[in-house]
């Protein structure tokens, strides 16, 4: 089983430099362990993403201009998340404003190649599949 995810959970992305934390609104008036439960829609760039510091990835257009004015030295610049999807796959059986749960095991995909993933829930009490 995996840990339901809450406002508070720290989240990295493959290639982000620090760990980020997960912003949940209290929108969907249900928490849990006493705080805003997360749904595969809490994926929202700056509201529920914020970002991982400097961004490694060449695919990220500011980084590849960075890096071809460094004479093909791969420079970080600020990392700005695109996540335009929801996280996947989320709780089949969990929903939360009818949209599944969000999980320990979800994965976000963002626009520039990285891949975000939850490494601490949040909350270590409640379970859900």
């Amino acid at each position: 089983m995996s840990m339901h995810v809450c406002n508070g959970a720290v989240l990295m992305c493959s290639f982000g430099v620090a760990p980020s934390s997960l912003i949940v609104l209290p929108v969907n008036m249900l928490t849990t362990s006493n705080m805003p439960a997360a749904n595969i829609m809490d994926n929202k760039p700056t509201v529920n993403i914020p970002p991982f510091g400097m961004c490694t990835c060449p695919a990220n257009p500011a980084v590849a201009a960075a890096t071809t004015a460094a004479m093909g030295v791969l420079t970080p610049m600020p990392c700005v998340p695109v996540t335009p999807a929801p996280w996947a796959p989320g709780s089949p059986t969990v929903l939360l404003s009818n949209m599944p749960a969000l999980n320990d095991t979800s994965k976000l995909m963002c626009t520039w190649g990285g891949v975000i993933s939850i490494t601490v829930p949040g909350q270590l009490t409640e379970q859900i599949p």
